[in-house]
């Protein structure tokens, strides 16, 4: 992990990250330190896409086990980073339609606010465009009672 902060050439990148990410699938360690480990060196080593494709081409030359187990490691990565960038997608939405409210109802009250951000998003959605329709806060609190049905 420590590799992975040191100031490293420009052309060993790909290849350091790589490294460590087998030396850590050797050491077969609780999935929980291995994530630990891995994101610190995935958040202290990040690759340029150049770099991406060596590095894919080094993870190549491992044993089909080491590979197995760093693609294991970079995929969580992934999956990680896609959950969160959906959960930021849903909370900017939820507060563009928020701002919108405010803006053609004036201010609602907290508890309207956390029925809203309660909301999923295919509800956020039906929302935003149902709000054009609403003249009062009170078409506002009848969507919301009709959604819970």
């Amino acid at each position: 992990a420590l590799m992975s902060k040191m100031l490293i050439a420009e052309k060993d990148r790909p290849k350091v990250k790589a490294e460590c990410l087998r030396l850590l699938a050797k050491l077969k360690l609780n999935p929980a330190r291995m994530q630990l480990i891995s994101g610190f060196v995935d958040t202290y080593l990040k690759l340029n896409q150049l770099e991406e494709l060596e590095f894919k081409k080094e993870v190549s030359t491992f044993s089909k086990p080491e590979q197995e187990t760093v693609m294991q490691i970079t995929t969580s990565w992934m999956e990680q980073g896609l959950e969160q960038g959906l959960e930021q997608g849903l909370t900017r939405e939820k507060e563009l339609v928020l701002r919108l409210i405010r803006r053609k109802l004036g201010q609602i009250t907290s508890e309207l606010e956390v029925q809203i951000k309660a909301l999923d998003i295919d509800k956020v959605e039906f929302l935003g465009e149902a709000l054009l329709d609403f003249s009062t806060v009170d078409d506002l609190k009848a969507w919301l009672v009709s959604q819970q049905t």
